[in-house]
């Protein structure tokens, strides 16, 4: 997010077009809890793949990694399988491929090129070249079509124009698939189910635009003080830990007992419009702001429930398979 310009020393950004002062907010996402985590604040002008290395650190064994290109490292991909732990993330296009049998290169390309099928899956090897570590992983290959695939050219030009560059013809040619490199075995991910899987990563993209558009995590009046600035962003996140750990305990409470499911758009403009009440009663006592969440809580989620869409499924819809469950009644644990 773009700072005030006296700030560039601490916090540099881009500069151009952009701010002189940028920072990154790097967050983690435990979808099935709610859990927000490993907040830091970097300098705009630092990469990405820069902060996957602390990734590591953050996962227990059995736990599955998702992110994108941008965080793609094979350092951190072959620690992460070395934990006992699982990544799933799309395939970043100059990394060198071989095959896990015979270790011989792969022209993906042209291999792609030649297969009649949609869906195809290889067994690979990552790296291992110029002291990069190698990582054993499946490279999942899903064929899209063809108005997706010219957009991806379109996107890939106009940042490659951007950025002064120009995308080789392999690159502009693999955008006719989607990519994707996982260690978790095929018996526990099907292909068919890989995209669903990953389609969760867009969560975190939901999570920034509430983030955004409530808290407005991404303005700020400080000039100068790095200090305060950081005391207002994390401000504003102690508050974002709160809602999500609530919203999902609600939401898994929901779809559980009653396949319904509490909108994280609405649950979050309720939580907004009653904030001051809130801070009024945390004057008083952490008792009675409490008490008085609890109780406005039950107030208004119900008018936080999803609508039912036929023409599109929801993320939980569609990680469940499609299963019809005709179960309307509301969660006693929460009526009562």
């Amino acid at each position: 997010m773009g700072l005030d310009p006296h700030l560039a020393d601490v916090l540099p950004g881009s500069g151009g077009g952009a701010s002189a002062a940028n920072c990154k907010l790097q967050v983690g996402y435990e979808y099935k809890r709610g859990e927000l985590g490993f907040f830091k604040i970097d300098p705009g002008t630092r990469p990405d793949n820069a902060y996957t290395t602390q990734l590591p650190s953050y996962l227990q064994t059995g736990d599955l990694a998702l992110f994108d290109q941008g965080y793609f490292k094979l350092e951190t991909l072959a620690q992460i399988a070395h934990k006992g732990a699982f990544f799933l993330t799309r395939f970043l296009v100059k990394t060198t491929l071989r095959k896990a049998e015979t270790s011989d290169p792969i022209d993906l390309e042209n291999t792609l090129y030649r297969l009649p099928e949609d869906t195809r899956q290889f067994q690979v090897i990552m790296g291992g070249r110029n002291g990069t570590p190698e990582v054993q992983c499946r490279l999942i290959c899903l064929r899209v079509s063809e108005k997706v695939a010219n957009e991806r050219r379109r996107k890939l030009l106009k940042e490659a124009h951007k950025k002064g560059r120009t995308p080789s013809n392999t690159h502009l040619a693999l955008c006719d698939w989607t990519l994707l490199v996982t260690n978790v075995a095929e018996i526990d991910l099907p292909v068919e189910m890989a995209w669903r899987l990953y389609s969760l990563r867009w969560q975190i993209e939901l999570l920034f635009k509430q983030l955004k558009s409530v808290l407005a995590i991404h303005r700020s009046q400080t000039r100068k003080n790095i200090s305060r600035l950081k005391c207002e962003i994390y401000g504003k996140l102690i508050l974002a830990v709160l809602i999500h750990r609530i919203h999902a305990h609600l939401n898994n409470l929901f779809w559980n007992q009653a396949q319904r499911e509490l909108s994280f758009d609405k649950f979050y403009k309720r939580f907004q419009e009653r904030a001051f009440a809130v801070f009024i009663q945390l004057l008083a006592s952490v008792q009675k702001a409490a008490l008085y969440l609890s109780a406005e809580i039950r107030n208004v989620v119900m008018n936080c429930l999803k609508l039912k869409q036929h023409s599109r499924q929801s993320t939980l819809e569609m990680l469940a398979g499609n299963v019809e469950k005709k179960v309307e009644a509301l969660p006693r644990d929460f009526l009562t």
